[in-house]
C-alpha cells in the first residue's frame, strides 16, 4: 500500500502541474475574447479562427482540469446524505462512486473518443466555418483529459483506501484557506476597527 500511496503523490504532483499550467489559459483566452471583442467593434473586422481558439482554449481548461478539479475536491457534490455520515463513511461512498461510476464513464469516453481523434487527425479535419482552424488539436483534447481524470480518479481511489487502513490522512479534509472575497472583507473589518 506504501507503494500505491507514492504512485498517489506522483500522480497529485503531475495534476497540480497541469491546474497551474491550465490557469494561465484562462488569462490567454480572456486577453483573445477582449481583443477579438476590441477589433471586432473598432475595426468592424472579425475572424472565425479568433472565435474557434477561444472555444479551443475554453476545451482545454475545462477538460484538462477535470482531474485538478477532483483533486482539490472542488468537484460537485450531493452532500444531503453523505454530509451528515462519519468520515469512514463518506470515504466508502467515494470508494463506490469512483470504481463503479466515474471510472467506467471515464474510460469508456476517453476509449470511444479517441478514433474520432484519430479520424480527424488523418483526414486533416478543417472547420466547417470559413477562415477556421484545423479541428483535430480540440478533439485529441478529450481522450487526454479523460486520461487525465482516470489517472487522478486511480490517485483518490489509493488515498481513500489508504485512509480506511489509517495510513494516511482523510482526502476529503479541506485545509480552509479564505478566498479572496473573505481575505478582503477581513481586511476591510479591519480598517473599520482601527477607525
Amino acid at each position: 500500500m506504501n507503494g500505491l500511496l507514492r504512485l498517489s503523490r506522483l500522480i497529485d504532483a503531475l495534476t497540480e502541474r497541469v491546474g497551474k499550467a491550465i490557469i494561465w489559459l484562462v488569462l490567454i483566452v480572456t486577453l483573445i475574447g477582449a481583443t477579438n471583442a476590441v477589433v471586432r467593434y473598432t475595426f468592424n473586422y472579425s475572424s472565425n479562427a479568433f472565435l474557434e481558439i477561444q472555444w479551443y482554449l475554453f476545451s482545454a481548461i475545462f477538460l484538462l482540469g477535470s482531474g485538478y478539479t477532483l483533486m482539490r475536491n472542488e468537484h460537485v457534490r450531493i452532500d444531503i446524505i453523505s454530509g451528515k455520515l462519519s468520515r469512514r463513511a463518506q470515504a466508502r461512498i467515494d470508494i463506490f462512486g469512483l470504481v463503479f461510476f466515474l471510472l467506467p464513464m471515464a474510460v469508456a469516453v476517453m476509449v470511444m473518443s479517441w478514433p474520432i481523434f484519430v479520424l480527424a487527425f488523418v483526414n486533416n479535419e478543417q472547420s466547417s466555418n470559413a477562415g477556421g482552424l484545423v479541428v483535430w488539436p480540440v478533439r485529441l483534447l478529450v481522450p487526454m483529459g479523460f486520461l487525465l481524470l482516470v489517472i487522478q480518479a486511480l490517485s483518490e481511489l489509493i488515498k481513500r483506501i489508504g485512509f480506511l487502513k489509517g495510513l494516511c490522512p482523510d482526502p476529503n479534509e479541506r485545509a480552509h484557506k479564505p478566498t479572496a472575497e473573505e481575505e478582503l472583507a477581513l481586511a476591510i473589518k479591519a480598517q473599520k476597527e482601527d477607525l
